[in-house]
């Protein structure tokens, strides 16, 4: 039987891909005054984010696109990217978003409960040490990256008009 973790993984990612109706490349790379990422930024974090959660910690191999580590993983914002880095199309982000919970849950679903060593400690301070609980904390992760998607959306659509 699927654990429900997966089907919680696969809605809120839906609702990220939902979200990115209506965005056009122009509107994905804007800043919204006061911020330092966009909404491209987002995407790709919440990508490479549950990439190192789902795999890096129980040590399979990541998919990883040369350049997203560089461009997108915590810390990172396009202003003080190098201007070398390929910059992935939405397009590109839908595919590797859509593809992602199904590769974890083939990855993961009789290693849920496997303890790593030593546990992880988020930058809000949360310690992980399973991958259940990685990918639990990630719900909270990507529901606060879609928050502020929908958040830019707004204020890019008003600057706009």
């Amino acid at each position: 039987m699927e654990h429900f973790l997966f089907k919680q993984l696969g809605f809120v990612r839906g609702q990220t891909l939902k979200l990115m109706e209506g965005v056009t490349e122009e509107i994905a790379d804007q800043i919204p005054e006061g911020f330092r990422n966009t909404i491209r930024w987002n995407l790709g974090h919440i990508y490479v984010v549950l990439e190192r959660f789902a795999f890096q910690y129980i040590g399979l191999p990541q998919y990883l696109p040369e350049g997203f580590k560089e461009q997108f993983e915590y810390g990172t914002s396009p202003l003080n990217a190098a201007d070398s880095l390929r910059i992935p199309t939405l397009q590109e982000l839908v595919t590797l978003l859509k593809e992602q919970p199904e590769r974890i849950q083939e990855a993961l679903a009789n290693r849920l409960n496997e303890k790593i060593a030593p546990p992880y400690t988020t930058s809000s301070g949360m310690t992980l040490e399973t991958p259940e609980q990685f990918l639990s904390f990630n719900l909270y992760h990507e529901g606060m990256h879609l928050n502020v998607i929908k958040l830019y959306k707004r204020m890019l659509s008003h600057q706009r008009g």
